[in-house]
């Protein structure tokens, strides 16, 4: 058993790191701390143990709930736009798996992140906690209203798609900071948009064409 769990061990590392060079390398993710971040984080421990396999395949993978974890390109990518340091209170949308949060849980200061499903929430706060993360909190809840006791952050990412921009996550944004979010109606081609906050006024600007599950909201 030992041996087994030794050579799986290994095993998924060597995914890990082919899934590194193959997927975001080549596809032009520089950022050594992002980079050094996806090479460490065990995607395989924070997807749905039946799929664990298939866990760094180029392609979004089912957690539950109609929801999926993002493929690794998309996690790099939207890390990277944010430019992390290691200084930085980020905020994310969308916990899902918990697999975003633990990336960048390896390069910024604090994560804070909300997500509106109780039992994927649960699950991602049990295996973040194992894995040792000590500087994420979650919050189950409505993203749309951030997470204002918190606030401001530095930056915020969303993994889900709403129609227009929550005005109540531009408003927790600090002064310079950068949110990254996609835009755009269910089943359709989104936007993803990086913004940024300069002199207290938020500017946008398009990134690319992609497809997010739609940003869901607590019954209002």
């Amino acid at each position: 058993m030992i041996l087994l769990t030794l050579f799986q061990a290994d095993h998924f590392k060597s995914q890990r790191a082919l899934m590194v060079e193959t997927q975001l390398v080549q596809r032009g993710i520089k950022d050594k701390a992002v980079l050094d971040a996806m090479r460490k984080v065990p995607r395989h421990l924070l997807v749905p143990e039946k799929i664990r396999d298939y866990a760094y395949d180029d392609r979004p993978l089912p957690i539950g709930e109609g929801q999926t974890i993002s493929q690794p390109y998309i996690v790099a990518f939207m890390t990277e736009l944010i430019q992390p340091t290691k200084n930085m209170r980020v905020l994310e949308i969308g916990t899902g798996s918990g697999y975003q949060a633990a990336v960048l849980a390896e390069i910024v200061k604090e994560v804070y992140t909300i997500e509106i499903f109780e039992g994927l929430g649960k699950r991602a706060e049990q295996d973040l906690n194992a894995l040792g993360y000590t500087n994420i909190h979650l919050h189950i809840g409505d993203g749309y209203k951030g997470w204002p006791e918190a606030a401001p952050f530095d930056a915020i990412i969303v993994t889900a798609a709403p129609e227009n921009i929550p005005q109540p996550l531009i408003d927790q944004l600090a002064e310079g900071g950068i949110m990254v979010i996609p835009v755009g109606e269910e089943g359709k081609v989104q936007q993803l948009i990086l913004g940024e906050k300069t002199k207290g006024k938020f500017k946008t600007r398009y990134i690319s064409s992609v497809r997010f599950v739609p940003f869901l909201r607590e019954n209002l």
